[in-house]
């Protein structure tokens, strides 16, 4: 149970590799009509509502949120949830490494919601304030651990390049094991597919909070 309340808060709190520019912040405008209006639990039809019952059990949001969007495709918001119940809390990464490969994805989509969120959860775990404040304003962290390093780079050249050269993944199997590479594949995946789901609906941090990003020009 106690997991499932940090999943649902971490998603609404919510050089080797290359140096990223900032560009000018996007604001949500709050007057803006919701792209996904909150649904209600009677509107819910005979797909959505056994999700929906689902996510009532362990949600301390009901289905606001992630739960919302997720609500809109049931069959795979059902396989995410999931899915990110595997990623957050039974990969075989170190939680430290799990949760800056999230923050990771988050820079790149600059997700608001994602960075606000684990951000406090990755330097709960052990990731250092320097390394994330680098990430956060788009550049390669300069003081890294091995791990730390492998980690960004792996998931960077992949995320950016879609692809790893051989010398990257030399350099990440020196470190991890195959499964554990498999789960940061995962892991950024799976967070970058949520990124993408809280942009389009213009999720935004909670009210009176700035949002903890700027965002990146486009690619």
């Amino acid at each position: 149970m106690k997991r499932w309340v940090i999943f649902t808060i971490a998603f609404m709190a919510a050089g080797a590799a290359m140096a990223l520019t900032i560009s000018t912040e996007k604001v949500y405008s709050a007057d803006k009509e919701q792209r996904f209006p909150q649904l209600k639990l009677e509107q819910l039809n005979s797909q959505q509502r056994p999700f929906a019952d689902e996510i009532l059990k362990v949600s301390s949001i009901g289905i606001t949120g992630p739960y919302n969007s997720m609500l809109r495709s049931p069959v795979m918001g059902q396989r995410l949830f999931n899915l990110l119940d595997y990623v957050r809390f039974h990969t075989s990464v170190p939680r430290k490494l799990n949760e800056f490969a999230i923050l990771i994805q988050a820079r790149i989509w600059t997700s608001q919601v994602e960075w606000y969120a684990h951000y406090p959860l990755a330097i709960k775990a052990g990731l250092p304030e320097s390394v994330a404040a680098d990430l956060k304003l788009g550049n390669r962290p300069a003081s890294m651990q091995p791990d730390e390093a492998a980690v960004y780079d792996f998931c960077m050249e992949l995320s950016t390049t879609h692809e790893v050269s051989d010398a990257t993944f030399k350099k990440t199997r020196e470190l991890f094991s195959e499964q554990q590479v498999i789960d940061l594949i995962a892991v950024s995946g799976t967070y970058s597919t949520a990124a993408m789901m809280a942009n389009t609906a213009e999720e935004q941090v909670p009210a009176g909070k700035a949002p903890p990003l700027q965002p990146l020009p486009a690619r």
